[in-house]
């Protein structure tokens, strides 16, 4: 009996010590299967990272492209454009030189109707009436001077040119007065000059002694009778120089010579 009690304390004994070195094992085994969990979460994780990076490169690198992209378009356009813009300034360009020919060509044809329409300006001045005439003749002789300075443009010629012939022209339209000095009964005297356009030139000394009038076919001035027109004259230099108003005034006036 007491033997049989010994067997089952020894069998009880060596079941628990089998049971003790089975919950050992397992308790590796569950180590090393957490150790290799755990492992490959790390490499799982690890593995997100890479994924996630590349994702956002890849993101980066779509954004870059369709800036890219946008900016290309963009250069072809503004591209285009600026091969408009060179066609046309091509096309401006070629007028331009068109037109430097054409200035060169009408350049040299405009110096000698320039010449031309001074030489029948100045011709003009000697046969007019004397109206202003040394003030006339400098502008002529100035006129001339320039035509051979190379520092003044043909255009500026040509223009000089006009601007006297709307002088002359001026004469014609205005009623005028000015002081001069003319040969009268054998001596030179001051005398008031006085113009009705290119109809009448009268003249009259400052005491308003002596009169006379311009005679263009004698080319000459003409004395006239100081009682007949001695008031009117004065009355017409007083309204030339605005001291007194305009009326009706008796001149001597030449009457026009049928054309030959």
């Amino acid at each position: 009996m007491k033997k049989q009690r010994m067997k089952a304390v020894a069998l009880s004994t060596a079941i628990s010590a089998g049971a003790l070195f089975a919950g050992a094992a397992q308790a590796d085994q569950l180590d090393a299967i957490f150790e290799t969990s755990q492992s490959k979460l790390a490499l799982a994780q690890a593995s997100q990272k890479r994924i996630d990076k590349l994702q956002d490169d890849t993101d980066s690198l779509l954004n870059q492209f369709k800036t890219v992209s946008k900016q290309i378009e963009d250069l072809r356009v503004y591209n285009a454009q600026l091969d408009k813009q060179l066609a046309n300034q091509r096309t401006v360009l070629n007028d331009l030189d068109e037109s430097i020919n054409n200035v060169t060509v009408i350049e040299r044809r405009i110096q000698p109707l320039i010449m031309r329409m001074l030489d029948g300006l100045e011709q003009f001045i000697e046969l007019d009436v004397p109206i202003y005439l040394d003030e006339r003749r400098d502008r002529v002789a100035k006129i001339r001077a320039n035509m051979e300075r190379a520092d003044i443009t043909v255009s500026e010629k040509f223009r000089q040119v006009l601007e006297a012939y709307d002088i002359e022209a001026e004469y014609g339209r205005k009623l005028f007065v000015y002081t001069d000095t003319l040969s009268v009964g054998g001596q030179d005297l001051q005398v008031n000059i006085l113009g009705v356009g290119r109809v009448a030139l009268m003249y009259q000394t400052l005491d308003t002694k002596y009169s006379g009038a311009w005679d263009q076919s004698q080319r000459a001035w003409v004395e006239l009778d100081s009682g007949e027109y001695r008031a009117a004259i004065l009355k017409a230099i007083k309204i030339a120089r605005k001291q007194a108003t305009q009326d009706m005034i008796q001149l001597p006036i030449l009457a026009p010579e049928a054309a030959q």
